[in-house]
């Protein structure tokens, strides 16, 4: 906790899609979880929308789709998150919108936008993706934290395990998005 404000923490799914994943979603999303990012690139929209309708919709509002934003409108789901794939809001949207950035200095570009919050990845080491190094020494994110490019806007992405919340609080982020620790 910063300034009595709990970190931010957000899961993000495996790309591929397995049995039994709408009840570990739900079972993140009634712990400490805040958000889901379904993240499914190359999936069809039939197969996300399969997905969307196993989860209680009591809890469809803390949902964030990385693509076929369409679903997210049909749903009310919580967000959409941009990124190389699809880099453009859609029209009539009124979510949450978040986005990706890979370096500090596209971070810095992003914060002048009113994205909800922007991932900034690899912050660590991957877990998930074998060789994916971190692209930043502790120096940077502090130098990026000093600068006030790092904030409570900005959540860690990159080798983040539910141990290091604390660490990434620490370090200024907002929160924390986790892929590989959640589904080992």
């Amino acid at each position: 906790m910063v300034n009595g404000q709990r970190s931010m923490i957000i899961v993000i799914t495996l790309p591929e899609f397995f049995e039994g994943e709408a009840e570990r979603i739900t079972q993140f999303l009634e712990g400490n979880v805040d958000l889901i990012h379904i993240r499914k690139p190359g999936a069809k929209r039939e197969q996300v929308e399969e997905l969307l309708l196993k989860i209680p919709s009591k809890l469809r509002n803390r949902l964030i789709l990385h693509d076929h934003f369409e679903l997210a409108i049909k749903y009310g789901l919580h967000g959409i998150h941009l990124n190389n794939r699809n880099r453009y809001i859609p029209e009539g949207w009124k979510g949450a919108v978040s986005r990706s950035c890979h370096s500090i200095a596209e971070l810095a570009e992003c914060k002048k936008e009113s994205y909800d919050y922007i991932s900034l990845s690899p912050i660590f080491d991957s877990i998930s993706k074998e060789g994916y190094q971190s692209a930043f020494t502790r120096e940077q994110l502090e130098e990026a934290r000093q600068k006030g490019i790092i904030d409570r806007r900005v959540v860690a992405l990159g080798g983040v395990t539910f141990e290091k919340i604390g660490l990434i609080t620490e370090m200024g982020f907002g929160g924390a998005m986790i892929l590989g620790d959640a589904w080992k």
